[in-house]
């Protein structure tokens, strides 16, 4: 998985459509989904791991924006 894009359309397989409104909410709330799904052995540890890393990337990102967006 390499865009956020990508993590939502593979949440899709599983039934999982997320749309908050709020951005890092979203993505937040993926990670749980992902992470319920793992734990739940339904998807493999690459899988899990490059899509948590991505999520936290971009949840960063967006956390840093809103800041800047704030000043």
């Amino acid at each position: 998985m390499k865009t956020i894009y990508d993590i939502q359309q593979f949440l899709k397989k599983f039934g999982t459509f997320i749309y908050i409104g709020d951005r890092v909410a979203d993505l937040e709330l993926m990670g749980a989904e992902l992470k319920e799904l793992y734990n739940s052995q339904l998807i493999e540890t690459k899988d899990y791991q490059s899509a948590i890393l991505l999520l936290r990337q971009e949840i960063r990102m967006e956390k840093e924006k809103n800041a800047n967006e704030k000043r």
